[in-house]
């Protein structure tokens, strides 16, 4: 265990830690500062000094020498072994999420990084077998990757699922971990509270981040992993995303980004021809769906969507009745690419579309139109492949050449945005609160069990006075009785260690209760439950 916490420093050195990789929390977690954990190697260091600086006795003989060497040896190990696992146990399980995002990576990167949606429960599958995580959720857009998980050591939980991430992509971890941002506990809710109301978005205020947030949720409910801290943390991201939509005018005007996709393309042609450029939309999902009416409302009236079936497009066209929409097979999607002047590409695939082999063949495009053929490119994995910039006939812009039009309406946003997180602030209590809660169901279970001992101790031996010939009325009488009596006198520690919101006790009064019984009963809970999970880790890994 300790040389996991050599390895973190190795893995991310204190240089690679400082902001924006991490946010500076008004309330910041004592357990997140890398300085506070001791290097075990200078620990071992310690010891060993202090033992050699110590008096030494005489002996009689070599032998006993070689015992009392052999036995401060073995000492100052235990010793060793004793602090590191004291330390280890006392840890809480933090929350934590590491990942990428338009902020800090390039299309390239995430693209690398990308996990289909069809592949979320595998990923939580295997981020939950690693030693030190117990539940995890994926959140993966065009925009951003990243991955949530509870963590039975911070340090240690970052290290794994950095290595874990790594081992998917194929990108080393050197590499990776310059484009990575890590947060903890508080950071972490948030960061997500910000990212579920569009805070964080490429384009601020977009709504379309929320269904993703939602959809994670949707995904997690039938997978193990998907845990109760995870779920709550982003079912209580859904209450916020809401709140700040509902009460505050961020999504007014604000554009998506496939809207913002459609605003490039338009800056990019000749105002004058612009609404006669020749549209193709590839895929027909809810990007493209989006693509498709944002093309309507500045007024074009005629595209053709290229999708491979056409139950979707038929359905966005009985949507958008006044609107010509041509569908086409994927069989058809280079004849289609010859007649287009402009080429939004949408789809999931994983692998792109065009190359420039398929470019290089398409016929030129109208002078009048600006001579170059636009492919607009929000996918990701991205759907155009990167050699298709060389074309001299073609421009290619993808979600990270969105920013030129992100600029306009900034400052206005900006102040919306300020609207917005005195909501976030006040749904980041309410679910810190909430999980500081969760602490108190151990110490009810254990203390149930440590009057259920004592109960049934009692109770055989009194039965054991009473004889074997005992009636069964009597006997259950008496049983019922030893319940009575436990139920009524844990009934008081019980009501002050619930926090459900129906008294006036405050969260710090029942966190203060549970540390009182967890001292008067010695229950060790946080220790117990530790133990259980690791060996319950153990096993697992084992199998």
């Amino acid at each position: 265990m300790a040389a996991a916490a050599i390895g973190l420093a190795t893995l991310f050195p204190r240089a690679k830690l400082e902001p924006p990789l991490f946010r500076s929390s008004s309330n910041p977690s004592p357990q997140f500062k890398i300085a506070s954990f001791p290097n075990a190697r200078n620990q071992r260091r310690v010891v060993e000094r202090r033992a050699v600086s110590e008096p030494k006795c005489e002996f009689g003989s070599e032998d006993e020498k070689k015992i009392e060497l052999r036995t401060s040896s073995v000492s100052a190990l235990e010793q060793l072994k004793t602090s590191a696992a004291e330390r280890y146990m006392k840890e809480r399980s933090s929350i934590v999420v590491v990942g990428l995002s338009v902020h800090t990576a390039p299309v390239e990167m995430r693209e690398k990084l990308a996990i289909p949606e069809a592949e979320w429960p595998r990923a939580i599958g295997e981020l939950c077998g690693l030693n030190h995580i117990e539940e995890a959720a994926v959140l993966s857009t065009c925009n951003r990757m990243e991955i949530y998980v509870v963590a039975l050591s911070w340090h240690r939980g970052i290290r794994e699922v950095t290595e874990w991430m790594a081992k998917t992509s194929g990108i080393p971890v050197s590499e990776l971990r310059q484009h990575l941002f890590l947060l903890c506990d508080n950071d972490v809710t948030q960061h997500l509270f910000e990212v579920s109301s569009g805070l964080d978005s490429l384009v601020l205020g977009e709504g379309q981040i929320l269904a993703q947030v939602k959809h994670v949720v949707k995904v997690g409910e039938n997978v193990a992993g998907f845990g109760r801290n995870i779920s709550g943390l982003f079912k209580h991201a859904i209450t916020a995303g809401k709140r700040v939509r509902t009460e505050t005018n961020i999504a007014a005007g604000a554009v998506s980004v496939s809207s913002a996709a459609v605003e490039l393309a338009l800056m990019k042609l000749p105002k004058s021809e612009s609404t006669s450029a020749r549209m193709l939309v590839f895929g027909a999902g809810k990007m493209g769906k989006l693509v498709i009416k944002h093309l309507v409302a500045k007024g074009f009236t005629t595209m053709v969507v290229v999708n491979r079936s056409e139950e979707r497009v038929a359905a966005i066209r009985e949507e958008l009745k006044d609107v010509e929409i041509i569908y086409k097979p994927m069989s058809e999607m280079l004849s289609c690419a010859a007649e287009a002047d402009v080429i939004f590409t949408t789809t999931a695939s994983e692998s792109p579309l065009f190359l420039k082999e398929h470019v290089e063949t398409l016929p030129p495009v109208s002078q009048e139109i600006g001579g170059l053929r636009l492919f607009v490119d929000i996918s990701v994995p991205r759907n155009v492949g990167s050699c298709v910039s060389t074309v001299e006939s073609a421009r290619v812009y993808n979600v990270d050449d969105l920013t030129e039009v992100v600029e306009a309406n900034k400052e206005d946003r900006h102040r919306k945005a300020m609207e917005a997180q005195s909501i976030i602030n006040e749904e980041s209590k309410q679910f810190e609160a909430w999980r500081d809660s969760l602490e108190t169901v151990p110490t009810i279970k254990k203390l149930r069990s440590y009057a259920e001992r004592i109960r049934i101790s009692e109770l055989e031996k009194c039965l054991s006075k009473l004889g074997d010939d005992i009636p069964k009325k009597t006997r259950r009488a008496v049983d019922d009785l030893s319940r009575g009596i436990v139920n009524k006198l844990l009934h008081g520690p019980m009501q002050h260690l619930r926090c459900d919101g129906n008294d006036s006790r405050t969260l710090n009064e029942i966190l203060e209760n549970m540390h009182a019984l967890n001292r008067i009963f010695s229950l060790e809970t946080e220790m117990a439950v530790l133990e259980q999970k690791i060996r319950a880790k153990v096993e697992q890994t084992q199998k």
